[in-house]
């Protein structure tokens, strides 16, 4: 795939992301302030997942996508990612106070971004 084109999927990831940075804000802030984890993911798909607790759902008139609240930790343990990269995961992610950690399941495939927190 052409850089082009991906840049263009995630700046339209990100805009269809806007109305729920909110939501995910206070979702990391619950998960970082309850002491569940110093590491909250958002897995952001279109199917049906056993990972994480759901915070919004895919609707046909509504969103298109679905987001559940999850954690590195809760990855590792599904594998998803190994145990061997977990170490080298926290050294670029970023500063869950400042971003949102979305894994996105598209026809992309997988890949994890980083979404500045909004205010």
């Amino acid at each position: 795939m052409n850089e082009q084109f991906v840049r263009s999927k995630y700046q339209q990831l990100e805009e269809e992301m806007a109305p729920y940075t909110g939501l995910m804000g206070k979702a990391a802030d619950a998960i970082l302030d309850q002491d569940i984890s110093s590491y909250p993911i958002f897995v952001v798909h279109q199917f049906n997942l056993e990972i994480g607790i759901p915070i919004l759902e895919r609707r046909e008139n509504g969103p298109k996508w679905s987001i559940n609240a999850s954690t590195l930790e809760e990855l590792a343990t599904k594998k998803i990612v190994e145990m061997d990269r977990v170490d080298n995961f926290r050294q670029v992610y970023k500063d869950p106070r400042e971003f949102l950690c979305l894994f996105v399941l598209s026809d992309l495939g997988a890949n994890f971004i980083f979404l500045p927190r909004s205010e």
